[in-house]
């Protein structure tokens, strides 16, 4: 029998951040917890601030009926001279029956003890209190708090525990909490408990009460505000998605507003007042003309007709913080861009205070700069370099820790510092995302490789190696930015060569370990088959830039039409020549040879090989190209002939013919 079931568990106000971070975990756990209990079904989940809900349409009333089945000893083991044994006795004792209802049955080729017993299936009333508390306690929130006598912690207080099974109430107790054929609405529609007779019920009562339970209907309601607002004053709203999340999970009843703050604040860099909105206050920012003007969007969660307290309320909220900001502002700009005082921030335990650290950048990107020669001058990146960390003695930095680097390109600007000096201190930490923006020039490609590639020498020389899951210091992320910088701006970098050149002054550092790492994310990086990547890397190719254009040509040409049967001629090759040392130079000598399969095949590879080609994909669709000839080579030609000179030298042909190949990828390595 099927019955509709609600789970409502109550709750003082859940903080959107660490509810928003398990929500892709809750409904999982869920259906694992009704799996094993053997009730697994459809339903649906939902949140508000203040309640978890399970919604059943159809759920088991019970348990399936099921047959379970013991096999137990061979019977030659159970019984002696017709006797029962320990064996036989111990079996019907498991099995909770007499010996004489023990049967038997075949298994394994023997005869063997067996007993089978119809097991009905439970009360789902019975299970449910068990699978609440389950799923309640598997959530995994972060920090947990206990209340009044509780021994047991959660996120947030539990107020009321509400299960129906159809009209029925199901008995369960969380966190000392009884269950009760009751609800809490809207705090302004009604302070007190609702009672709720049936499951079905329950929705409609939440609805005429001021809660919109279902969050996509909360979003749905927010955007609707949104273009109402837009249309109505002619401005667009910034959507911040992470930031439309959190006001979905905090509102039960959402109402998007337009406030306004004073034009004096718009002094402001628009990034500050942008961050102190959304950080501090959860408002969404307004533009008129690609520009930020002095509006703000709040979503309130009122029930009301007249929201004109709420958004006076929010601007009053909005202004201090914004005087705060103004205040930090025009502190900084008087006390100047400078270092001072970096001296004595520390940046890592064997590694100094920031001050050093800006001292081995600089060493780096002077190094940076012989290799790339960008078209600026050189004193053009030692002002941005020594100058890059100078905002983090600024006022608005200890406010806004994510703001620097951008105050210090504002900051740079109003001191009088060149475009390009300030430039490359707002693009310092670029890339910061798997999304973001990259440095804009070379020049600034050479600061926030010199800042990436500092902590990784730094942190490796102290032996702090990410490992597993672990990266408190974002070191793969400082990896992919510096493979996405290079591809960007076409600069090459030696993985071995160039971090040996660079790593003179730091302590001890085992290369082996940290190449090992930037393969690492080199793996990650690249989304193709591992087995091309592998390709290559057996080439020995350790330049990121040449890496990425030789995998990109390997992919192509993997992925291309015929490529399977191109294959298997070359992985014949590459058997041939596996015993052959391809470091060294291949001799191939036209006076031996006694085929003409194989007086072609040499043509044709001089014509391919002394070629000049525009990128890796037309080398290797060259050298690919040579399949014909090479299988009429393998049918006409014997390798291994009795003359050993012959011999060689046929080996020798096709070795060079693997070797050119090998220069751009160990193509035998391919999976397909």
């Amino acid at each position: 029998m099927l019955k509709p079931l609600l789970i409502e568990i109550g709750v003082e106000e859940l903080p959107a951040v660490p509810l928003l971070k398990e929500l892709k975990n809750i409904e999982k756990k869920y259906a694992d917890i009704l799996e094993k209990n053997s009730l697994l079904g459809e339903f649906e989940f939902y949140y508000t601030p203040r309640r978890l809900v399970i919604w059943h349409r159809e759920f088991k009333t019970s348990q399936d009926d099921s047959v379970e089945e013991f096999y137990g000893a061979p019977l030659a083991v159970a019984y002696k001279d017709g006797e029962p044994t320990p064996a036989a006795n111990g079996f019907a004792k498991k099995c909770g029956v007499a010996l004489e209802d023990i049967g038997k049955a075949e298994k394994g080729g023997k005869e063997v003890l067996y007993y089978k017993k119809d097991v009905k299936g439970k009360a789902s009333t019975e299970l449910l209190s068990d699978i609440i508390e389950t799923w309640i306690k598997s959530l995994d929130f972060g920090k947990s708090m206990r209340w009044g006598s509780a021994v047991e912690s959660f996120i947030r207080p539990i107020r009321w525990v509400n299960v129906l099974l159809g009209d029925e109430l199901v008995d369960v107790e969380l966190f000392g909490v009884r269950s009760s054929k009751e609800t809490f609405v809207h705090r302004i529609s009604n302070f007190d408990a609702v009672a709720v007779d049936g499951a079905k019920e329950y929705f409609e009562i939440l609805k005429k009460s001021g809660v919109t339970l279902f969050p996509q209907d909360r979003t749905v309601k927010i955007l609707n505000d949104f273009k109402a607002i837009e249309t109505q004053n002619g401005v667009t709203i910034e959507v911040d998605e992470d930031l439309l999340d959190e006001v979905v999970a905090i509102t039960e009843h959402p109402t998007a507003l337009l406030g306004s703050f004073d034009e004096e604040f718009l002094r402001l860099p628009p990034e500050v007042i942008i961050t102190s909105m959304k950080e501090h206050q959860r408002y969404f920012p307004v533009f008129k003309d690609g520009k930020l003007i002095n509006k703000f969007v709040v979503v309130s969660n009122a029930l009301t007709d007249d929201f004109s307290k709420v958004v006076e309320g929010n601007e009053r909220v909005l202004r201090p913080r914004l005087a705060d900001g103004l205040f930090f502002y025009d502190n900084d700009l008087k006390n100047g861009l400078n270092t001072d005082g970096l001296e004595k921030v520390a940046f890592f335990k064997g590694l100094g205070s920031v001050a050093d650290k800006i001292e081995r950048e600089k060493k780096i990107a002077n190094t940076l700069f012989e290799m790339y020669k960008p078209s600026a001058k050189k004193e053009v990146l030692d002002r941005a370099v020594s100058l890059a960390k100078a905002d983090l003695m600024s006022e608005m930095v200890y406010e806004f820790t994510e703001l620097q680097g951008l105050m210090g390109y504002y900051y740079a600007k109003e001191a009088g510092e060149s475009l390009d000096v300030a430039t490359c201190i707002k693009e310092q930490y670029l890339p910061d995302g798997e999304d973001s923006e990259l440095p804009s020039s070379v020049l600034s490609a050479i600061v926030a490789m010199s800042i990436k590639l500092d902590t990784l020498l730094g942190l490796f020389s102290v032996n702090q190696i990410p490992t597993g899951s672990r990266d408190p210091f974002a070191l793969r992320r400082a990896v992919n930015g510096l493979l996405r910088i290079t591809k960007e701006h076409n600069l090459e970098f030696d993985i071995v060569d160039t971090l040996k050149r660079l790593s003179s002054e730091y302590a001890e550092i085992d290369m082996s370990k940290l190449e090992a790492f930037f393969l690492e994310r080199v793996k990650q990086y690249f989304k193709v088959n591992p087995s091309i990547i592998e390709a290559v890397l057996a080439s020995g190719e350790r330049e990121l830039l040449a890496m990425g254009k030789k995998i990109e040509a390997l992919d192509t040409m993997v992925n291309s039409e015929g490529f399977s049967e191109s294959f298997s001629t070359f992985k014949r090759v590459a058997n041939i020549t596996k015993d052959i040392d391809m470091s060294n130079e291949m001799s191939v000598d036209g006076k031996l040879f006694e085929e003409e399969a194989e007086k072609v095949l040499h043509v044709r590879y001089i014509e391919v090989s002394t070629c000049q080609y525009n990128s890796y994909e037309e080398e290797l669709d060259a050298l690919l190209g040579l399949k014909p000839e090479l299988d009429k080579f393998f049918e006409d030609v014997m390798v291994n002939a009795e003359d050993a000179a012959v011999k060689n030298n046929r080996k020798s042909l096709v070795a060079s013919i693997y070797k050119s190949i090998l220069k751009i990828a160990d193509i035998k390595e391919v999976s397909i």
